[in-house]
């Protein structure tokens, strides 16, 4: 196995780098050494996303391009004179994939397709695409390894496997060094409140007196945010993972309801838990039980996890606590 050393000099394009992991790792990229160039959405109020509270002398370090993943020129001027692109960019809420499925094939599969046509036009050296563990649907077997079937329980789910079935065409018919790599539920400082552990912290701490939640059924394998970020990072160096699709996981579960009784003791306050119907998948798109292998990773790869489930929603919650503020925990944001 052999590996680079150090990012340092490398020109690194993070796309989706104004959203939540995206943020993390430009972070993480510019303390490797990296010339990061940080793809965010365009918008008429001029905001980056969570790159504006990035400290001033980590964004100083960093080129923002502004644009639209959709939009096949712009993102050829983004790849251009570029070493290493990390696609993290997407649509990625189950419940509004429901609503707006179109919106969904448009970013996730024809902005995949723009940023691998780019990248082979421009002969970037290594291309990681973002995938997620909801490509496999319920488990039906543990621990969920590369070859589980796909199964495409969401209109978001269906477009994240046709991006990745894009993704392999392009390195098995033109040779593309891509890698897919395919994060279970990533967790930490900066995530929406569509996700459920931010959703259960932001009521307690809100002092709701009821909890509004789905399903309590369903595992969730969670890796705490710096180590997913640490995953990209270490699949990038490794030359072993051209070609593959490689899980970022833990290899551990928790049900929702176990993780709603641990975050009532973290904060110390309790509620009454009411299933809401409004947050209820259809019961056949439902994802029951995701626990997913990380031999795969560890075996490629120098990546091994340096926070623990309990010390990463320690971080997480203090980190919600001083920006309670930015949330609306009594909506349900889809």
């Amino acid at each position: 196995m052999r590996t680079n050393n150090s990012f340092n000099g490398k020109k690194v394009l993070v796309t989706g780098s104004d959203g939540f992991i995206g943020s993390h790792l430009v972070e993480m990229l510019v303390e490797q050494g990296a010339t990061v160039r940080a793809f965010v959405f365009y918008n008429s109020f001029n905001s980056w996303g969570w790159l504006d509270t990035l400290p001033r002398d980590v964004l100083n370090e960093i080129e923002i391009f502004v644009g639209d993943i959709r939009d096949p020129y712009g993102v050829r001027n983004a790849v251009h004179e570029i070493d290493v692109v990390f696609h993290l960019a997407s649509l990625i809420a189950i419940p509004f994939s429901y609503h707006s499925p179109d919106s969904y094939v448009d970013t996730n599969i024809k902005g995949t397709l723009n940023i691998i046509q780019a990248c082979r036009d421009k002969e970037v050296k290594r291309v990681l695409v973002t995938s997620t563990s909801e490509v496999y649907g319920t488990a039906q077997y543990v621990p969920i390894d590369e070859k589980h079937p796909l199964q495409g329980q969401s209109p978001y789910s269906a477009t994240k496997i046709g991006a990745d079935r894009l993704a392999e065409s392009f390195y098995r018919s033109f040779g593309l060094p891509i890698t897919i790599v395919r994060p279970f539920n990533t967790y930490g400082p900066r995530q929406s409140a569509r996700a459920i552990i931010p959703t259960i912290v932001t009521q307690l701490l809100s002092g709701a007196k009821e909890l509004h939640l789905g399903s309590l059924k369903p595992t969730r394998d969670f890796t705490y945010v710096k180590d997913t970020c640490h995953g990209f990072i270490e699949i990038a160096r490794a030359d072993a993972t051209i070609g593959e699709e490689i899980n970022v996981a833990m290899q551990q579960e928790i049900s929702i309801g176990e993780l709603v009784q641990q975050i009532m003791k973290h904060v110390n306050t309790e509620a009454k838990i009411i299933e809401d119907s409004h947050r209820l998948r259809p019961e056949k798109s439902e994802v029951f039980r995701l626990l997913g292998s990380c031999e795969k990773l560890k075996r490629l790869t120098a990546w091994a996890p340096q926070y623990t489930f309990e010390a990463g929603l320690k971080e997480t919650i203090q980190w919600i606590c001083k920006n309670l503020h930015i949330y609306k925990s009594d909506l349900y944001n889809v």
